[in-house]
């Protein structure tokens, strides 16, 4: 649930127990999630609160499909990292 609402505390256990994989794999997925965005003109009044605001957002569905591509490349080079370690 802290995820979906982006509230990224719930990330500091595992980014703490393997801050260099945890930590870039985030940022490459949500450099990806944010490119998308800007690409296909998506805006949102809110400054946050994840799918808490897809109501708000000018295409709500590409703004959802920006995240879970997003979420989808963060988790498969986290997953690609963690079998190589």
């Amino acid at each position: 649930m802290l995820g979906l609402a982006f509230i990224t505390e719930g990330a500091i256990p595992f980014a703490a127990a393997d801050p260099l994989r945890v930590i870039t794999s985030c940022v490459l997925g949500s450099a990806i999630a944010g490119g998308l965005t800007q690409f296909w003109q998506i805006n949102v009044p809110a400054p946050h609160g994840g799918i808490f605001v897809v109501g708000l957002a000018n295409h709500p569905v590409l703004f959802l499909l920006s995240i879970l591509i997003g979420t989808v490349v963060s988790g498969l080079i986290y997953g690609f990292w963690k079998k190589a370690k």
